[in-house]
């Protein structure tokens, strides 16, 4: 009984999400379905002060309320200042604007520079959305086609395969495994190499696919409207790209040298040079600094319920059949480890949720028998994110809601784009970590 109400938990946390309810509120609800079919001592296991889904919701806050803030704050600095927008009109200037492939690889540039700068997904799609969207018209682009290169950039190898990245969940493994956020550079480079050139190859089929059958923008001319107005008074790129260039530099040199909370260290140097670089830019130090204090909340209270909600599940007697099921996969253990990471990712809908709730459960286990920290880190933060794609997870609704797209024209575009470029990078790193690790 109790295996099957943390089935019918996750069940309802799936429709829910898709039907547009937030996870802050479905969690809690699916929490109570885990205690109540389960037998567990509800208001200890509820708001209870050891381990309970508000301890577990709490911890995670307390861990990385921190990374959400700054980050936060920076990409307002990137964003009000215009430099997002000089940054991508640069690379448009590079890849051209007047064949429809290049503006596609454009997108992606921009996606990929912005996210890997440690700007947060939806200050991309705010950047990305207005820009894309004229050229898609001019060129007569299908406009659903603008979800593959907009998820490749944000939400496959700048989430989770290259080494450096500020993305959180890079970060979440580091608290549970003593890693860096460079952990296996092998395995990351030879995975991000591999899903941008599948990523290319599904971009170039979809886009000929798309002209072939006659589709043009015409169908989306109704959709929702840029929500970001062009500036016209921007820095230039250099200034545009050296807090983000900073940021890497700090997190790559500070992880080589294991200093601690290297990414806030990083964060917080990068927040103080874009203050200063983009002053004259800025039309309000206060307005940035609220809004990017404001933008952080929602975010962290997303993801640490997803997590809150699997630190209940762990708890739960029943949660011993899936663990022993998971543990017991025959082979090398990063394979099972994958498998609870990708599984876990799609359950929550949020790669950063499910590997919170993966690390909680198995981190120590794992460690315990001997597998290697690096690997883990690196294996369990790709798999987490190949299975994120689904209808419920919180970037395909944020950019469907923002460009006007439905899951009826658009869905299988967000599935394909993430989960077939990091399937094929997360077999070939599995394969490396089991060979060299």
């Amino acid at each position: 009984m109790g295996t099957i109400g943390i089935v019918i938990a996750i069940a309802l946390i799936v429709i829910l999400a898709m039907k547009g309810y937030s996870i802050v509120f479905i969690a809690p609800l699916a929490a109570i379905v885990v205690i109540v079919t389960n037998g567990m001592d509800f208001f200890p296991s509820l708001i209870g002060n050891e381990s309970s889904f508000m301890t577990g919701l709490a911890g995670f806050i307390i861990n990385y309320f921190a990374v959400f803030l700054l980050g936060a704050i920076l990409a307002q600095y990137i964003e009000k200042s215009g430099a997002a927008q000089s940054i991508a009109q640069k690379v448009l200037s590079i890849t051209g604007t007047q064949k429809p492939f290049s503006v596609l690889v454009a997108v992606l540039v921009i996606s990929a520079i912005l996210t890997y700068g440690g700007i947060s997904l939806f200050v991309v799609l705010f950047v990305v959305i207005p820009l894309a969207k004229p050229l898609f018209k001019e060129l007569n682009i299908a406009w659903n086609l603008i979800v593959i290169p907009v998820f490749i950039g944000i939400g496959t190898f700048t989430m989770t395969m290259m080494p450096g990245t500020p993305s959180i969940q890079n970060v979440v493994p580091t608290k549970y495994l003593g890693t860096t956020l460079t952990a296996a550079p092998l395995m990351g480079f030879v995975a991000t190499l591999v899903a941008i050139i599948v990523g290319l190859v599904y971009m170039r089929y979809a886009l000929k696919k798309s002209i072939a059958e006659g589709n043009t923008f015409a169908p989306y001319a109704e959709g929702k409207e840029e929500a970001l107005a062009l500036k016209e008074k921007i820095p230039s790129f250099f200034l545009s790209i050296l807090p983000i260039l900073l940021l890497i530099v700090i997190i790559f040199i500070g992880s080589a040298m294991k200093v601690d909370n290297i990414v806030l260290i990083g964060l917080g140097a990068a927040i103080l040079t874009a203050a200063v670089l983009f002053h004259r830019y800025i039309p309000s130090h206060k307005t940035a600094l609220s809004l990017g204090a404001n933008g952080s909340i929602t975010p962290i209270f997303f993801t640490s319920a997803a997590v809150a909600f699997g630190v209940v599940i762990t708890m739960a007697p029943g949660f011993k059949v899936i663990s022993d099921f998971i543990l017991g996969i025959p082979g090398n253990p990063l394979i099972s480890l994958t498998i609870a990471s990708a599984v876990l990712g799609a359950i929550t809908g949020s790669a950063s949720g499910g590997l919170g709730i993966a690390m909680e459960a198995f981190a120590q286990t794992y460690l315990d028998m001997g597998v290697n920290p690096d690997a883990m880190h690196r294996i369990s933060a790709i798999a987490s994110s190949v299975l994120t794609g689904l209808p419920h997870s919180g970037a395909v609704l944020s950019l469907f809601a923002l460009a006007g797209l439905t899951h009826k024209n658009s869905f299988k575009y967000a599935f394909i784009s993430m989960t077939l470029p990091i399937f094929i990078a997360l077999i070939v790193a599995l394969i490396i970590g089991i060979t060299f690790y």
